[in-house]
């Protein structure tokens, strides 16, 4: 069976009121962007709450289509279809039985069948229709049985102006199309947590740019371009990242020169914080996004966490928050980032790390030994920012 049209549904889309039209825009407009990278040529439109992309081409790959797809925020779930013109109730009748055998080979199964007449002047009401098809395939498939409860199969026909069938609902990602909530600046590093927090962010409808730290010649050019990797497959959901990559070795120099060194996480963690925010005032960003959960390790304890607040004004969204190591290695396997973040290519977080780091940091002493740093840290934020580099990563395959 060759489907050259699917059926996008939506989920929460769908309780927006008056503002659902917004929504469902900026959902076509992510569905395009993504359909762009297939081959193929397709068309997407919305209409009375549905929203449908045609297969405008001859040939296209059916599998790359609806990878993409599985990757497009605020869509719950895709239905493959057959279109037809309405030519009588009887040749659809035929089409039904067609694609049944086709699409099901094994014909033990239940169904039912479920129609729609959007279209009111269609001479025949939902549920004869529903009766007079169910007829149809059981003389058809006597293997086959009518299950109204629970079906194997659900068979969808709707009377439009012209008539869809479907039946296969092919999960999606669910969440808001991005771009509808704003957006946000992700401190991406090169490890495991960070970029699952991007993804997370994304999946609430926040466009997202990021900011990595690199720290040469700590960290090589390979862990630079492990996170430019990263960033790839995150913008795969989120579209285009604007990523910010700050040369942080001297700043983190000074501190590990000046201050002391069981606080050296936490101080660092606070400038980069300082920088962050700077970079997410510039570019329009109402928040910082991190990949922090209570716990995890010596700079995420309440106490270190409340610390690194203390120098934004923004607010700091961390979508792990609550989660353990588990569930965001599951998340990471699942988005495609795991096997890139477990690379053995270090970040600068992990070479100026403390043997015995302070776990209860004190927020005046800390702000007391920020002091050791003096007005030259200033100027080396200053040259960080003026000499920051960004890469453009697109979403592509």
């Amino acid at each position: 069976m060759v489907f050259k049209a699917f059926l996008i549904k939506y989920a929460e889309i769908g309780v927006k009121g008056k503002n659902r039209g917004i929504f469902e825009d900026a959902l076509v407009r992510q569905i395009r962007y993504a359909l762009k990278r297939c081959e193929g040529q397709f068309a997407v439109h919305r209409t009375r709450g549905r929203i449908y992309v045609d297969v405008l081409s001859e040939e296209y790959d059916y599998d790359e289509t609806v990878e993409h797809l599985k990757k497009v925020f605020g869509i719950a779930d895709i239905c493959p279809m057959v279109q037809v013109e309405d030519e009588g109730f009887d040749k659809l009748c035929g089409t039904l039985v067609e694609y049944m055998d086709e699409v099901y080979e094994d014909k033990h199964l239940t169904f039912k069948v479920n129609a729609r007449r959007a279209r009111k002047n269609y001479p025949l009401d939902s549920m004869t229709i529903n009766g007079e098809v169910g007829g149809v395939l059981l003389n058809a498939f006597p293997e086959m049985k009518v299950d109204v409860h629970k079906p194997d199969v659900m068979l969808h026909i709707e009377i439009r102006e012209k008539i869809y069938i479907y039946s296969i609902e092919i999960p999606g990602p669910g969440g808001m199309p991005v771009g509808t909530n704003g957006k946000g600046m992700l401190l991406l590093s090169g490890g495991i947590d960070s970029p699952v927090a991007g993804y997370m962010i994304a999946k609430r409808g926040v466009k997202i740019d990021a900011v990595y730290f690199h720290a040469p010649p700590y960290t090589s050019e390979r862990a630079k371009q492990k996170v430019v990797d990263l960033a790839k497959q995150v913008a795969k959901y989120s579209g285009p990242i604007y990523l910010h990559v700050v040369n942080f070795t001297d700043i983190q120099l000074h501190i590990y020169e000046k201050c002391p060194h069981d606080e050296l996480t936490i101080i660092m963690r606070r400038y980069m914080m300082r920088i962050a925010e700077r970079i997410a005032a510039d570019t329009e960003c109402l928040g910082l996004i991190t990949g922090e959960s209570i716990g995890q390790v010596a700079s995420q304890t309440m106490q270190s966490l409340a610390a690194t607040n203390e120098v934004c004004t923004m607010p700091v969204y961390r979508p792990l928050i609550g989660m353990d190591k588990q569930e965001i290695i599951d998340i990471s396997e699942k988005i495609g980032t795991y096997e890139t973040s477990i690379l053995p290519f270090e970040d600068c977080c992990t070479i100026f790390v403390a043997k015995h780091p302070v776990t209860k940091p004190n927020v005046n002493v800390i702000r007391k030994h920020e002091r050791f740093l003096g007005e030259e840290i200033e100027g080396l934020v200053e040259t960080a920012l003026a000499t920051k580099e960004m890469v453009i990563v697109g979403g592509e395959e």
